[in-house]
């Protein structure tokens, strides 16, 4: 079996109890074709479910679901969010669509703008009209800036320290104002809203060969501690953060949005396992038993405003989801190796 069949297995056991709210469900998700909302997608499909995928591609990947594209259950609408309608009709809502990458939103500024803001009021307009039994957005751990040391780990209840106006605030921002729609139609329609402010995810189909990659970092780190390459560092590589596997994200994500008498929450999730850059990186030669090299580049985008720490409060999670994740890096590491040489 391969690493994915494994994972998707492991997610799909993680579901008792909820196997019979997603079978005969139909999802619309949105940003379905990138690295979570794939594997989002794909445990709907396995489990009895039926999805709409709705994505652009500039940040998703029609590899990450071309396994799915002759499955009944499944069809790929190559669309605009912004700009996406339709006459069918969905149980749940899933919009997940965004571009993650700082390299990416930073070369369009105005793009990930709309996704975040016209696209989110988009989905919930439909959300609104259809009286959906759930309505998920995947927010992100963005939306609390740089938080001070006495707010790491970081609680729901921080209302964030982000600038306005500079190179990350375009997805940062679509983001906080994404939310505040969520809030808004939630209180105004009584339209069933669940947010997840996701922190780092890693795993199988993390893409380092472009710029779309949405875990960026840990990936390419990967790639180049197998061919034995330099790896370059940002930095001095003492900035920090929690890197949770794709199969505990999904799994909390499922769970949030399918959990009954959550409507209006919001809801951290990610690891508790803080680690540096510095340190990963030598995790990763490690593992690899690598012998590349670590050099200090200056990067080809802006780092201006990159958070000093990152790491979830989860105790909401661990509370009203009975979630927390149970990979740890080392493990979860290991699996991300495979899967990369498995996949060459």
């Amino acid at each position: 079996m391969s690493v994915a069949e494994n994972d998707l297995s492991r997610i799909k056991n993680s579901l008792h109890g909820f196997e019979t709210r997603i079978k005969g469900s139909r999802f619309l998700v949105t940003g379905g074709a990138g690295f979570i909302g794939s594997w989002f997608c794909d445990t709907i499909i396995s489990t009895g479910g039926s999805v709409v995928c709705v994505d652009n591609m500039s940040a998703g990947s029609e590899k990450n679901i071309a396994h799915l594209k002759n499955r009944g259950k499944f069809r790929l609408a190559t669309e605009d969010v912004c700009k996406f309608g339709t006459k069918e009709k969905f149980d749940y809502i899933v919009h997940m669509a965004s571009m993650a990458s700082p390299p990416l939103y930073q070369k369009f500024p105005i793009e990930t703008l709309d996704s975040g803001v016209i696209g989110t009021k988009r989905m919930l307009e439909l959300a609104a009209k259809q009286k959906v039994k759930g309505f998920l957005f995947t927010s992100t751990s963005e939306i609390y800036g740089n938080p001070p040391e006495n707010m790491v780990p970081t609680p729901e209840t921080y209302y964030g320290y982000v600038n306005p106006h500079g190179p990350r605030s375009m997805y940062d921002e679509s983001k906080r104002c994404a939310e505040a729609y969520c809030y808004s139609y939630w209180k105004q329609k009584d339209t069933p809203v669940r947010i997840a402010r996701i922190f780092n995810t890693y795993g199988p189909r993390l893409d380092a060969k472009s710029q779309t990659g949405y875990g960026r970092a840990l990936i390419k780190f990967v790639n180049l501690a197998i061919k034995n390459e330099p790896i370059s560092m940002y930095g001095n590589g003492k900035q920090t953060r929690s890197f949770c596997y794709i199969t505990d994200q999904v799994e909390g994500l499922l769970k949030l949005l399918l959990t009954p008498g959550l409507d209006g929450e919001v809801v951290n999730t990610g690891s508790e396992e803080e680690v540096s850059i510095n340190n990963l990186i030598k995790s990763i030669i490690r593992l690899t038993n690598s012998s590349s090299k670590v050099i200090n580049t200056k990067p080809a985008y802006d780092i201006t405003d990159d958070p000093v720490r990152r790491k979830p409060d989860i105790t909401k999670a661990k509370k009203i989801l009975g979630w927390e994740p149970k990979v740890g890096l080392e493990e979860g590491l290991k699996k991300t190796i495979e899967w990369v040489k498995e996949t060459g």
